[in-house]
């Protein structure tokens, strides 16, 4: 069974983004972009929200990550804008459950807040990497819009940049 990963940028005060979706802010550099792009390579799938989906097809990106499998759940979408992206409109966690029982490389869910919260409650998600940015934005667009329950983490790894980004690796137990 593969492992889900949820792979997100957050804010000092946790939004990964800001209200209107966008995301500047966020500190890059040189090591942490090497860094991330390496961390794709362990990933054979994609799991994006309509929102999350949409900053990139705003800039004319119909197929952000074209070396995976990408899928893109909206319930509002009545076709994907991509052949190569597979929308999933329902039953988004018995959609996860198999894909996770099916697939060998481990599945990267990079957001959104929504998605993340009903996968989240569902017990689907295994580590969450958070790429922890020296800003604050003071309201946007949580890390998980609504959960019911306390959820346990185990901080399994750390990252510290000189630009002041911290990679913060958990185990969700």
């Amino acid at each position: 069974m593969s492992e889900l990963i949820y792979y997100v940028a957050t804010s000092l005060d946790g939004f990964i983004a800001h209200k209107d979706g966008s995301f500047d802010g966020f500190e890059w550099d040189d090591e942490v972009v090497s860094d991330f792009f390496e961390d794709l390579k362990k990933f054979g799938t994609v799991l994006m929200g309509r929102k999350t989906y949409e900053v990139g097809l705003k800039e004319g990106k119909t197929s952000p990550y074209p070396t995976m499998r990408q899928i893109l759940f909206s319930r509002t979408m009545q076709k994907s804008p991509d052949e190569a992206v597979e929308l999933v409109q329902n039953g988004i966690v018995p959609f996860v459950e198999k894909l996770k029982a099916e697939s060998e490389r481990a599945i990267w869910l990079c957001g959104g807040s929504v998605v993340a919260s009903t996968l989240m409650r569902a017990g689907l998600i295994d580590e969450i990497i958070v790429k922890l940015n020296p800003v604050v934005f003071g309201s946007g667009i949580p890390l998980f819009s609504t959960l019911d329950a306390h959820s346990t983490l185990k901080l399994n790894e750390t990252k510290q940049y000189a630009c002041g980004i911290v990679f913060l690796t958990y185990r969700v137990v």
